[in-house]
């Protein structure tokens, strides 16, 4: 879908240009790196991981996630997230594909609820599993830029990411040639809340058994290889829409605000 692909670029302006500095203390809706030299708004994950180090219950960042999640669910994911479009522009590389077992997507939120929120909790920002300790989008989109900008001025100690941290950055940028958005599918503690309002957000998937006439081809459109027909709105799935191409309309975009 073509017009996803400039809905996100228009995205990534919002969340990698600031107007008039960076606004660090207002939450974005998306998973993106304060670090990140072009970096708008704050990450909403850090911050509960640094509010729950410091036993401070981050009123505003959750207030937000949910009210966005509760308005459009996993919306955000495949339209408005950097690093899922990130994972997309690599998704069109032609290397062969491996779908990933439902079971898989509940890894997320041991994510989440580990790194994000018990180890901070109980073991403070210095523990090694600290999300943003480990996290590969810091990695990419603040790790890169402050080693090549500390080359270029010719440092001599250049601020190499630790060990650990390059080496889950290089296994999740490999394994997106292999399988679509692993780190969304597979880790990312922002898209399981997301994605769980799937199924109770204002706008949703909706499904029309009778215009359904087993075709499959949206099992065929959906990158993430879910099944539409059969659960429109998959905890696994980011709303990219494609499915909602399917021949006999069968399924669609709607609302809470639309009479079935």
């Amino acid at each position: 879908m073509r017009f996803r692909t400039w809905v996100q670029t228009a995205f990534l302006g919002v969340w990698m240009l600031p107007m008039g500095g960076a606004l660090f203390n207002i939450c974005g809706p998306v998973y993106h790196c304060y670090a990140c030299p072009l970096a708008t708004f704050a990450c909403p994950i850090g911050v509960i991981a640094n509010f729950s180090a410091i036993h401070v219950f981050p009123f505003f960042a959750v207030g937000m996630l949910l009210f966005v999640g509760g308005a459009v669910g996993a919306f955000i994911c495949g339209w408005a997230c950097p690093f899922g479009f990130f994972q997309d522009l690599l998704s069109k590389v032609p290397t062969p594909r491996w779908r990933l077992p439902a079971w898989t997507a509940h890894t997320r939120w041991a994510v989440l609820l580990g790194m994000v929120i018990f180890v901070p909790y109980f073991f403070g920002v210095a523990h090694p599993l600290f999300i943003c300790r480990l996290c590969p989008v810091g990695g990419i989109e603040g790790g890169v830029p402050a080693v090549v900008s500390a080359a270029i001025a010719g440092e001599e100690a250049l601020p190499w990411p630790s060990p650990w941290k390059i080496g889950i950055v290089v296994l999740v940028v490999s394994a997106m040639f292999f399988t679509y958005r692993p780190w969304c599918m597979l880790f990312c503690p922002l898209g399981a809340i997301f994605t769980a309002f799937n199924r109770f957000s204002a706008f949703f998937l909706r499904f029309e058994p009778k215009a359904c006439t087993s075709c499959t081809a949206c099992h065929k459109m959906c990158p993430a290889g879910l099944t539409p027909d059969k659960r429109a709105n998959d905890p696994r799935c980011i709303r990219c829409l494609e499915c909602t191409k399917c021949p006999t309309s069968a399924l669609s975009v709607g609302s809470v605000f639309r009479k079935a």
